[in-house]
């Protein structure tokens, strides 16, 4: 069994305690976004242990996309830092801070639907795999080779989730629970220092649940990243994370183990409201 000890960290944050003595690799200080008279986001802290697997959770419509938007440039925040292994990422866009070293997945699958397993995985691999613009237009110059060296790395990720033999099947004739792991493959193909999952068990069966919990230790473990997911079961959550922290209203609200978490008044107030408990059946 894993060792799912926390330890404090400076800033008030908590961290593995394998990962105490090693600068975090995502930190978020007072984070803060407004949309017109609106703040849907305000004052979040958040810091990632450079192995840790995190979890993000909170009723529906507390701000837990808009936090992940805000994490991958979709959105620039109004207020607050965003260090990214210690880089600030004010100002970089979607795609650099990509580079930098973050990858996601979303809440609605978005594949492309009528190409290739092997093509969606190598849409991932357009950061790593050079070629000059003559071979891009030509096809010459090492664009061969180039091509070749995708191939062999997109066809190692598939394997490693034993998807191989779906590397010509169009991703949008996949299952849903495959679709759903295909779209993990192609953000691990951009070689992330963190991957944040946004909802990855949403539409799975129990079995195919229990399976992605396997995989995600196995990212963390085999590509020696962070993981932060976003999740509604709780199960899962429970059962894969080190450290959670829990939004409601675009604030947080508790921050800790997955036991401290369990029994938080705070939370079990959001997710079942004030008068939950003395309600009659």
């Amino acid at each position: 069994m894993a060792d799912r000890t926390m330890v404090p960290f400076p800033s008030n944050a908590i961290v593995p305690r394998k990962d105490a003595d090693k600068r975090p690799v995502l930190e978020a200080h007072h984070l803060g976004i407004d949309f017109g008279g609106l703040t849907a986001v305000e004052d979040f802290n958040l810091t990632i242990g450079r192995s840790e697997i995190a979890g993000l959770i909170g009723p529906n419509g507390a701000g837990k996309t808009t936090v992940f938007n805000l994490l991958t440039s979709v959105y620039q925040p109004t207020r607050g830092t965003i260090l990214l292994d210690g880089y600030d990422t004010k100002g970089k866009n979607s795609f650099q801070v990509n580079k930098m070293g973050i990858a996601r997945t979303f809440q609605n699958i978005r594949l492309f639907a009528n190409m290739s397993v092997l093509d969606n995985v190598k849409v991932g691999l357009h950061n790593k795999i050079k070629t000059s613009f003559p071979a891009s237009l030509t096809h010459f110059f090492g664009y061969s080779q180039a091509e070749k060296a995708a191939d062999r790395k997109a066809l190692e990720l598939l394997d490693f989730f034993s998807m191989a033999d779906m590397r010509d099947m169009p991703a949008g004739a996949l299952p849903y629970g495959d679709q759903r792991r295909l779209e993990i493959v192609r953000a691990l193909a951009t070689q992330p220092k963190i991957l944040l999952l946004d909802e990855p068990a949403a539409g799975m069966n129990p079995s195919e649940t229990a399976r992605l919990m396997e995989n995600i230790r196995r990212i963390r473990d085999e590509f020696d990243i962070a993981v932060l997911l976003i999740e509604h079961d709780m199960n899962l959550v429970m059962g894969i994370c080190e450290g959670i922290c829990v939004l409601n209203y675009g604030r947080v609200i508790a921050k800790g183990t997955p036991r401290q978490i369990k029994s938080n008044p705070k939370v079990i107030e959001a997710y079942l409201g004030k008068k939950a408990e003395g309600k009659n059946a």
